[in-house]
């Protein structure tokens, strides 16, 4: 089986199953165990790695949800590399 993670307690939860082996792509924010973190990122915040002040991030969220997007983007490409036949995810409240 093929999976990609995109939380980091369904990547603890993979790995403590014993299905690291299986586990193709995770996260920005899966660290544990640190195993995770050497496998490809297939979601990523949209304010990683900016210095962005308090008042900057709220514009950006707020514009982005205006725009009917998230504050996470899915890496297609590697989504696509990874060739997942389970992706574990959820649904993220509204603001």
């Amino acid at each position: 089986m093929r999976i990609c993670s995109f939380l980091p307690s369904a990547t603890e939860i993979v790995y403590a199953l014993g299905l690291g082996d299986d586990l193709y792509a995770v996260s920005h924010e899966c660290d544990y165990p640190p195993a995770a973190k050497s496998k490809p990122m297939v979601v990523r915040s949209v304010l990683e790695n900016r210095d962005f002040s308090s008042s900057d991030i709220h514009k950006l969220v707020e514009r982005r949800f205006s725009e009917g997007k998230g504050i996470y983007e899915i890496d297609i490409d590697v989504l696509l590399n990874a060739e997942p036949d389970l992706i574990l995810t959820q649904e993220l409240c509204e603001q």
